[in-house]
């Protein structure tokens, strides 16, 4: 991992994708979503302050948790004066979260329980299908997937 000097308070953002292992196109992405920030040069070229980095960490550990890009942006939206987060602030917001995540787990866990019951073939054999139609509401109506409000054929 390249090292940059402490007195060196601003990155590139070749710099901070080395450092922090996020492709450039991403950390131009996430500026676009107001997730970091950085100003320009004369030359037009981007400049950002070290706690990108803190930043761009945090950003990306959330989002290998499954947090939308939106729920990161409001929650470092809410930080005083939009500063670097810090672990009191992560672990607020990772219990925040917790709530959604175990909704989400248990989500996952039924479809993984159902996954046996689809052949993939789009529901032209079965006559009722547990992940289009995972409460099988039309299934004493109309055989295969069927989304709602769909006319049946």
């Amino acid at each position: 991992m390249p090292q940059i000097p402490q007195k060196v308070q601003e990155l590139t953002v070749g710099q901070l994708s080395a450092r922090s292992g996020a492709a450039v196109s991403a950390l131009h992405f996430y500026e676009s979503k107001g997730l970091i920030s950085s100003r320009r040069t004369s030359g037009n070229q981007r400049r950002y302050d070290r706690d990108a980095l803190r930043r761009v960490a945090f950003i990306r550990a959330a989002q290998r948790v499954g947090i939308p890009l939106a729920t990161i942006r409001e929650a470092l939206a809410g930080l005083p004066d939009e500063r670097t987060p810090n672990r009191a602030d992560w672990a607020r917001l990772s219990e925040s979260w917790r709530a959604e995540l175990d909704r989400r787990i248990e989500q996952l866990g039924r479809l993984r329980d159902s996954l046996d019951q689809c052949i993939g073939c789009g529901c032209l054999s079965l006559d009722k299908c547990a992940l289009s139609n995972p409460d099988d509401r039309f299934g004493g109506f109309v055989t295969g997937s069927r989304l709602y409000g769909e006319p049946a054929s």
